[in-house]
């Protein structure tokens, strides 16, 4: 698995196994191959394409775009929308979305924030 730890500059397409510990300032595209993991920040819009697989830990500080047959996991905070157009979107208890969640198509799932 590549690993990245601090800042990439650009827009960036992955398109194997990675993780990022880092900064990534641009528009993010995980493709078909992807298993993104998302430790660090992301300034940009976050798309994941039909056979990618991501999951947030970090920030992502525009929108969330999950298209059909891609699967993302979010644990972490979502600055804009997430949307989902097909897949399969898992938001956790402790996640943030800022802006909206909606689903088009697909399946979308927010688990209950905990009973306090």
């Amino acid at each position: 698995m590549r690993e990245e730890r601090g800042q990439l500059s650009g827009d960036q397409t992955i398109a194997e196994p990675y993780s990022l510990w880092g900064t990534i300032v641009g528009n993010v595209t995980a493709v078909k191959g992807a298993k993104f993991y998302v430790r660090g920040s992301i300034y940009g819009n976050l798309v994941v394409r039909s056979g990618g697989r991501v999951h947030v830990y970090g920030n992502v500080s525009g929108d969330l775009t999950v298209m059909e047959r891609s699967k993302v996991i979010h644990s972490g905070i979502v600055g804009g929308d997430a949307v989902n157009l097909g897949g399969r979107l898992y938001i956790e208890s402790a996640a943030r979305v800022l802006g909206k969640v909606r689903t088009e198509d697909g399946e979308t799932t927010i688990e209950p924030p905990p009973d306090s």
